[in-house]
């Protein structure tokens, strides 16, 4: 008989945007429920009312999974920008954004957050669409 020998495999760090949308709720609720068998690390620090109204409810999900370990983050300036700098400040392993489904006109003019991401980030990156209704 031969030993057989099981390596403990070095837990992941993902980046889960959120803001007060809808979309960026399920794509965080849908993360966990699909990426998580046990641990991992995502956000890091509140400091305004509004983000910290956003991730009180982002929190409230998250407890709700305790082999998750919940760090927060809030930055100020462009999303498109701030999502990629803090996944790679933070050494995020993945990368999980949420689509609103915009139209090409308004994609065009106001940019594609997940777009953008995609092309920037340096780590594997995931766009959550919501379910259709």
């Amino acid at each position: 008989m031969q030993p057989v020998l099981a390596e403990k495999k070095k837990a992941i760090k993902v980046l889960v945007a959120i803001d007060d949308s809808e979309e960026s709720i399920y794509a965080l609720e849908w993360a966990l429920d699909n990426l998580f068998t046990s641990g991992a690390e995502s956000m890091r620090k509140a400091q305004k009312q509004n983000s910290t109204n956003v991730l009180s409810g982002a929190l409230k999900i998250c407890k709700q999974r305790p082999v998750v370990k919940v760090e927060t983050l809030i930055m100020e300036g462009d999303p498109k920008d701030m999502i990629c700098q803090a996944a790679e400040q933070m050494d995020t392993d993945f990368l999980v954004v949420g689509s609103r489904g915009l139209g090409k006109i308004k994609r065009a003019f106001l940019g594609s957050v997940s777009d953008y991401c995609a092309h920037h980030a340096r780590c594997p990156f995931l766009i959550v669409k919501p379910p259709h209704h």
